[in-house]
């Protein structure tokens, strides 16, 4: 008996974590920034997630399965490449709380400078 009522007591946390996490679920949008082009991109990166901040933000071209780091430069997150880059392109967070998330497909090799771009929920 307090076998059967340990698992529901189990079901129940995992239940209850995973409404939470769904609650705080990160929102995130990508700026195409001035200075962006063929072989650099520079983003503004809006990340919503209560009391967090990004550490690293990486990039991973299409077709490729090297992940690239982003520099930090006042607002911006920054790469250059010494070929074109190739989209559509997944990013790769670390926030400072450990936290780590995988946006894939964001936007496409054909970005617009000024526009914001969001992955699809």
């Amino acid at each position: 008996m307090a076998s059967s009522s340990s698992s529901r007591l189990l079901a129940a946390a995992v239940l209850a974590a995973l409404f939470a996490g769904a609650m705080c679920a990160v929102k995130v949008a990508f700026t195409v920034e001035k200075g962006s082009g063929a072989k650099k991109l520079v983003l503004k990166i809006d990340y919503a997630r209560p009391g967090d901040i990004l550490a690293e933000v990486e990039l991973r071209q299409h077709g490729s399965e090297e992940w690239q780091p982003l520099t930090k430069k006042g607002d911006f997150w920054e790469v250059s490449c010494s070929k074109d880059l190739v989209g559509p392109f997944n990013f790769r967070f670390m926030s400072k709380n450990g936290m780590r998330n995988v946006f894939d497909e964001v936007f496409s090799t054909d970005f617009k400078i000024g526009k914001t771009y969001a992955p699809e929920e």
